[in-house]
Order: C-alpha cells, then structure tokens, then sequence
C-alpha cells in the first residue's frame, strides 16, 4: 500500500491551531485541534488518540477532515439535534390541555397519541405537561385546595366566624 505524503500546514494554519485547540468556544473543536495538532506533531495516529482521550476512528475521521476541507473544516461542528414527531402538534396540543386539563398523565399520554399518532411514555408526557403548566401552576389548572383569605391591611388570617354574631 503507498504511503499518503503528510499533509503541509501553512504559517497561518499552525498559528491557527496553537492558539485556537485552547481559545475555541466549543470543547468538540477544542479536542479535534488537539488531534490535529498532535498528527501535526508527528504522533502516530494510535498515539494521537492515547494523549487527546479519543478513539483511533474519531482520530482517523478528523484527518480526513483535514485532508478534505483543511483545518477550517475541523472548526466546523454541525450537531444533528433530534426532533420530535410531537413538535409539529405542540401548539394545538397546548390549547387543548390547557382547556380541558387531563385527570392523569395516563390520561394525557392516550389523548396525544389519539391526535398526533405518536405514542409516548409517561415521563415525557408529565415533562410536556409540566412545560405548558397544565398540570397546576401559574395559568393551568385551578388548584384543588382553596386558598385561606388573607386581609388586605396586615397579610394575617381573617378571623372565622362560627355563625355567633
């Protein structure tokens, strides 16, 4: 198999990583520098994983990054965040649980998926409806316990009255 000739770093690019595998915002950018850094070095791409905590495949990916696009395209990340089939029927899921509030979160789990088809656990369902406050709170359901009726002068109990005078 032919040996790939090492790839030459300009001034600017070495400059480039010394200063930003520390300053870079993102600790991801911030570990892919250090692998360049250290191919740079010299290490071996086995050693290069050893000092920078990653795999030989995560060292391995980042030179081909460099290779293909250059040290500017190891700054780059693009996160993949996942989104939820939920998200497209969360507005009209809103309203309708904050004018018809479920009893339970088995409750709400089986109207959300009646209406969106998508079927969920408890624990997201009772998160979703923490977030809209249907569950109690600020401008969800009524409390189940009335409130005791403080006066308006000292913030003290208004006094009961047992039906004498």
């Amino acid at each position: 198999m032919p040996r790939r000739t090492p790839r030459t770093f300009t001034a600017a690019d070495r400059d480039a990583l010394g200063r930003e595998r520390c300053e870079h915002p993102d600790p991801r950018v911030q570990q892919r520098l250090d692998v360049v850094w250290l191919i740079r070095a010299g290490a071996t791409q086995a050693r290069t994983g050893q000092l920078a905590g990653v795999s030989k495949a995560t060292v391995a990916r980042c030179i081909a990054i460099v290779r293909r696009d250059g040290v500017h395209g190891v700054r780059e990340f693009h996160r993949v965040k996942p989104t939820s089939a939920r998200n497209a029927h969360q507005p009209s899921l809103e309203v309708e649980l904050r004018e018809r509030p479920p009893h339970t979160t088995a409750e709400a789990a089986g109207r959300i998926e009646a209406r969106t088809g998508v079927r969920r656990k408890e624990a997201p369902v009772r998160q979703f409806r923490k977030s809209v406050s249907a569950g109690g709170g600020a401008g969800g359901a009524p409390s189940r316990c009335p409130r005791r009726r403080r006066s308006t002068s000292t913030g003290e109990p208004r006094p009961r009255s047992f039906g004498t005078g």
